[in-house]
């Protein structure tokens, strides 16, 4: 078998090296992302798909892994399995919104079935790392709201070359982090975070403005899934890391950026599946900034969050909530600034 840092390499090359053939194969089906509104920031058509390489990837790097698949690792093979029918489907004939959800779920109901589940959340008013745990339907409800809601806000927020790529590897890289920090207990999702980050650090150079490339639905639904499911496995399920708060803060620009897009699609009578150029890289375009500073800028964003994720988990319940609070207030004071809540087409 393979050393566990060998394949975070192995994952890069599989995707750099595939990258190529599933553009050609995005091309030969016409999965091509045609510039048909002023929403849309690319100019010329732009063959989709590149997620195929990043799935490939990460699963090829996953067989290669030390000792052999477990049964949550099958749980993610499969939900993600499903979760890239449903992309590769939606990025050639644009499903309705109802008919992603039902991937998802299918996806998130798997998970499930194999075992990975929120079963317990920390104690906010507690000083010590103390938890509660939740009942069986509670536990299946939130396991199933956290999956297609992360699904959803990292499909979302990829707007702009290379940004759901370099968020993703920025929240893979997080959490890879503090499942080493939790120690064996949560070496699983070490792996795994890490087999994530390289799978999509070797599209990454395709995608990067000027991308040749996108990785469309069937790549950010695919990083948002297993970012979420990773996030059970490595922080959720652990009753030394402070749950809600970690995986808050280190996949926090595109939950809020979503939860944002919601409060304005409602408050401008819109419906919340319709898409708007209200988002936070609209508003950084909006302001001057060219796409590349657009994305670095959101990048820097992301690893302020993925940090300060890491520092939370060092503290009592207690403090790390109230440092969540804080956060949070002072995310929705700079939204507001920016008029992420309010801002009209």
């Amino acid at each position: 078998m393979i050393n566990t840092y060998y394949i975070f390499f192995i994952a890069i090359l599989v995707s750099f090296v595939s990258t190529p053939f599933v553009k050609k194969l995005a091309k030969a089906i016409n999965a091509i992302d045609v510039p048909k509104d002023e929403r849309r920031v690319h100019k010329k058509p732009i063959p989709k798909l590149g997620g195929l390489a990043i799935y490939l990837g990460f699963v090829t790097a996953l067989i290669f892994k030390n000792g052999p698949i477990t049964r949550p690792e099958e749980g993610i093979l499969i939900g993600s399995f499903i979760i890239v029918i449903g992309g590769f489907i939606d990025d050639l004939i644009d499903l309705k919104p109802w008919q992603k959800i039902f991937f998802q779920i299918a996806a998130a109901s798997t998970l499930i079935a194999f075992g990975i589940k929120i079963s317990m959340i920390t104690n906010p008013v507690s000083n010590s790392n103390s938890y509660i745990k939740i009942g069986y339907l509670l536990g299946i409800i939130s396991t199933l709201v956290w999956i297609v809601g992360i699904t959803n806000a990292f499909n979302l927020i990829d707007g702009l070359d290379g940004l759901a790529a370099g968020t993703g590897i920025i929240s893979a890289s997080t959490m890879a982090l503090i499942a080493f920090l939790n120690g064996q207990s949560r070496i699983e999702a070490q792996v795994l975070s890490l087999i994530l980050a390289g799978a999509v650090l070797g599209f990454l150079p395709y995608n990067f403005n000027p991308a040749s490339i996108f990785m469309g639905d069937v790549g950010s639904q695919l990083i948002g899934f297993l970012l979420a499911a990773i996030s059970i496995e490595g922080a959720i399920k652990s009753a030394s890391a402070v749950v809600i708060a970690v995986p808050i803060l280190a996949f926090g620009l595109p939950i809020y950026d979503t939860v944002f897009a919601i409060i304005r699609r409602k408050i401008n009578g819109k419906p919340i599946m319709q898409a708007d150029k209200g988002h936070l890289h609209h508003r950084l375009l909006a302001m001057g900034l060219s796409q590349k500073q657009a994305v670095v800028t959101m990048y820097l964003i992301s690893a302020v969050l993925g940090l300060m994720s890491v520092i939370v988990m060092q503290l009592t319940n207690t403090r790390a909530y109230t440092v969540l609070a804080v956060v949070i207030l002072i995310i929705v004071i700079v939204a507001f600034k920016f008029g992420l809540f309010n801002h009209k087409e």
